[in-house]
């Protein structure tokens, strides 16, 4: 699995894979990514600013997408709950999709583990990674775990009303 900063040349496929992410979250019941999150808007952002990837797989398929964006993550504002570290230097992963043309071939694990190990590489100063979830996305609540991250609380109605995501951490080894 190799990672790819995305350009704007790849928005309509960052689209694609995040609304195929949302047709699977649906099919399992998940109310999450079911609104206007994620936006063109957000994906946009996430490609000007130099946060948008898209994971490639061995044998050259595009099989998903992410976001690694830097701190301050104002949606972390009214945090319910409490970081395992106190501090402005971290990262935080969202969007994460693979697309269903692609599932159940492990580049989930996959691809949080390349997202990781470039953190640990390339992000010298960060103390932390943070990543958040739906309260019934069990299949990421799950891969989460296995990556490592504690659970450290709660973010309540930030990406929709009356919607409830479990926010982890994972502190990084020095």
């Amino acid at each position: 699995m190799k990672l790819r900063q995305a350009t704007m040349a790849d928005f309509d496929h960052i689209m694609e894979i995040l609304k195929d992410g949302a047709n699977q979250l649906a099919e399992r019941g998940v109310d999450q990514w079911q609104g206007e999150y994620p936006s063109p808007d957000q994906i946009k952002e996430d490609i000007e600013n130099g946060w948008a990837y898209l994971a490639v797989s061995q044998d050259g398929e595009t099989v998903g997408a992410i976001a690694i964006v830097p701190a301050p993550d104002h949606s972390y504002d009214n945090l319910k709950g409490r970081w395992l570290l106190d501090t402005n230097n971290y990262v935080v992963i969202h969007r994460v999709a693979i697309h269903s043309n692609h599932a159940g071939n492990g580049y989930a694990t996959k691809l949080l583990t390349e997202v990781i190990d470039q953190i640990r590489d390339n992000y010298l100063n960060i103390d932390s990674i943070r990543i958040d979830t739906h309260e019934d996305n069990l299949a990421m609540q799950h891969l989460i775990d296995k990556m490592g991250f504690t659970k450290v609380g709660e973010l309540h109605g930030v990406y929709r009303p009356n919607e409830i995501s479990y926010v982890y951490e994972n502190i990084r080894e020095k």
